[in-house]
Parts: C-alpha cells; structure tokens; sequence
C-alpha cells in the first residue's frame, strides 16, 4: 500500500513537470507575431486612426490666425523651387525624407503648440502627418487642401486641376459586401518590443516617396481588378456612387481589429477612396506601416464626382477654399 502511495505521488510529480515543460515550449514556440504585437501596441495607445482625433486637418483661415503665436511652426515639403516661388511667413522648407530626422534631432516638438505639414495638395503632408501621429507627436497636423487653399498660384496645377466629373459613367450604387475575416500581414524588423517595431516601420516608411502610393482615378478604372477597393467615407457618399467593386469601411471604426481590419486582404493591393486623398493618406500610413500592399486614390472622389460632392456638400472642392493670403517670395 505504502509503495503503491509513493508510485503515485512519482507519477504525480512526472505529470506536472512534464504539462508544465509542454507549456512553456508552447509559450515559446509560438509568441506573439510582430503584427500582433504592433497593432496591439497602436490600438492601446491612442488607437489614431481609429479615433476622432484623425485626420488631424487644420484649414488655411485657422492656420493664418494660428501663426500670430510664435510656438506654432510650418514645415513646408514642396521643391525648393516651389518653396522659393512663394511660401507661408516663416515656414521652413523641408524634405520630407528628412522629417523624423529633424525632429529627432534638430527640434524639441514638445515645445511647439501646433506643427502644420503643408503640401501642394494636402495629401502627402497628411501621410507624413500620420506617421508622426502614430510615433506620439500629438501637436502635428497638415494643411488641408495643401498649399492650393493658400494661394490660387499653387491650386493650378493641384486641386483645380483635378477635380473633375468625366468619370461618372464607370461608377455603380451596388453595395458590395465586406469580405470575410483572413489572415494579418507577416512584419518582419527583426524586433520583439512592440515600440521597437514601430519605430524602425515608422523609419523605413519616410525613405518611401509618397507618390509610390498614389493611383490616379482613370488608371483605377481601367485597372479595377488589380485593386480591393475601400470606400472610406460615410454611406450616403458612398451610395451616391463608387467605383466597380468597390466596399464601404466607415472612417474612425473600420480599421481595428475588433471590426473590419481583418478582412483587407494580404495577397492584393488595397486602394483606399476617400472623399479628397486626406482621409485616405491618413490611413495609407497606418496601414502601411501594419504591412498592407496599400494605396490612396488621388483626390479622392473629387477626381471623378467633383460636381456632385459640391452639390451634397461632401468635401468638395472649389476655387471658394484658395484664400489668397500672402506668401514671402
């Protein structure tokens, strides 16, 4: 009885140390991937894209008013040349490949109240904008309609130039379904602290020129197979009309993981249709840095419904947003 009671406190023990030895292999060989450990990191922390908080716009009227306080600044990432044309009083000209750089190292951004990101259409300065919004830098935003609501000499060859409505006859009211949950895009840095991982997508991120995401409305069209198209808008634009196939995922909700994101697909390109490019370059940084094949339609559906936005009163542009405020030249 005695040896039959010491047999059984010996398998006992065996038992334990071996459940325990099988989970810690398993905590071991299967920890957290870096996507996981990414968006879990950005939905904990402030959840931007996700929020009200974005797109962090701010529209040339306020921004005039804005710069009479001596701890705003604006960063100006158009050519030199360009810049050197004319500019807003006492911005700086910057490359934007160099803007992590600069304020990591050449200002303290605490000390500003508000840096504005302007652009000539407001679409890139949105895309450096959010990279910087998702590093923390709250005070950043970028100049909505770029430098096109400044002054009419830089709408003409932006905004004025591209709104159009020659396109109406390629959209469809259908509303196609969102597509069932899949797998999360694989993130490789080489990094396991989630703040790590951020930083180096965060840096790779601003080496790649911004155009490389643009997609014009007519090479969408003819080329709407190549694309999972997402409407980021609300449902009353987006049953005005869209592009062929293309699904609606609602601004400030659709993007986390306890709602839609895990239905963007990982083996396609991703283009994203907002009503002006701004909301949708918000969310092409974000997305790209989770790793998505992903690209913003340029201007929006300004680019092909431009008369019906103004008519509804859905961000459309018109030459009534170019201020014509001064510029140093």
């Amino acid at each position: 009885m005695r040896k039959l009671s010491v047999y059984s406190v010996l398998f006992f023990v065996i038992l334990t140390i071996f459940s325990s030895f099988k989970n810690n292999e398993s905590e071991t060989t299967n920890p957290p991937s870096e996507f996981e450990l990414l968006v879990k990191h950005l939905e904990e922390n402030g959840n931007f894209i996700n929020s009200t908080l974005s797109p962090a716009l701010i529209d040339a009227t306020q921004l005039k008013e804005e710069l009479k306080n001596k701890t705003n600044l604006v960063l100006d990432i158009r050519s030199e040349s360009w810049f050197e044309y004319g500019h807003i009083k006492k911005a700086v000209n910057i490359k934007a490949v160099d803007i992590l750089d600069y304020f990591e190292s050449k200002i303290k951004p605490e000390d500003y109240t508000k840096i504005t990101i302007v652009c000539y259409s407001g679409q890139s300065a949105a895309y450096y904008t959010s990279l910087l919004r998702l590093l923390g830098y709250n005070n950043v935003y970028s100049l909505k309609w770029g430098m096109s609501s400044w002054h009419e000499d830089f709408a003409a060859n932006s905004w004025v130039k591209n709104t159009k409505e020659n396109l109406l006859d390629n959209l469809e009211t259908t509303e196609n379904p969102i597509p069932e949950k899949t797998t999360y895009p694989t993130i490789n840095t080489g990094k396991t602290v989630a703040t790590e991982i951020l930083k180096e997508r965060v840096k790779a991120a601003f080496l790649k020129p911004y155009k490389e995401f643009v997609v014009k409305a007519p090479i969408a069209i003819e080329n709407s197979s190549d694309y999972h198209i997402i409407n980021y808008m609300s449902k009353d634009t987006y049953n005005a009309g869209h592009l062929k196939g293309a699904i609606l995922y609602e601004p400030n909700k659709s993007l986390a993981t306890t709602t839609n994101l895990a239905t963007l697909p990982t083996n396609s390109k991703v283009l994203i249709n907002c009503n002006t490019g701004l909301d949708a370059a918000y969310a092409v940084a974000y997305l790209h840095i989770l790793g998505y094949d992903i690209y913003n339609l340029a201007y929006g559906s300004n680019g092909y419904m431009n008369k019906i936005m103004l008519e509804n009163h859905w961000n459309g542009f018109s030459t009534k947003e170019i201020k014509n405020f001064p510029v140093v030249e």
